[in-house]
């Protein structure tokens, strides 16, 4: 499985950005799918998962960001409105090990290589 992620880019604060993320495999429908990110100097932490169950979304984009997906297109999105200076990192993309994981990175077993979004202040 290959995940390509891109979309990224640089914006200013308030703006919004589009990430998407095209995975290889005929069976994307049958796997969660979530977006991760990493700052610089910072651990790479969980943005938002769409799996069988629902879509869920860490604390500090809840409610500007949105994940979606296209099971027709083998592709996952990443709608992030009212962008800040602390979205700032590389976004990564991953396939769950299965329908149902969520927001723990042990949970994804491939991975894309990363799109960078800047925003400035």
């Amino acid at each position: 499985v290959q995940l390509q992620a891109f979309g990224g880019g640089l914006v200013q604060a308030g703006d919004s950005l589009r990430l998407s993320c095209t995975a290889s495999g005929r069976t994307f429908r049958n796997y969660a799918m979530g977006w991760f990110r990493q700052a610089p100097g910072k651990e790479r932490e969980f943005v938002a998962a769409v799996n069988w169950s629902g879509k869920f979304y860490a604390d500090p984009v809840q409610g500007r960001f949105t994940i979606s997906r296209d099971n027709t297109e083998n592709t996952v999105y990443l709608q992030m409105n009212s962008l800040k200076p602390e979205d700032t990192a590389l976004y990564y993309c991953a396939r769950g090990a299965s329908a149902y994981s969520t927001r723990y990175a042990r949970s994804y077993d491939y991975w894309g290589q990363g799109t960078e979004v800047t925003v400035s202040s």
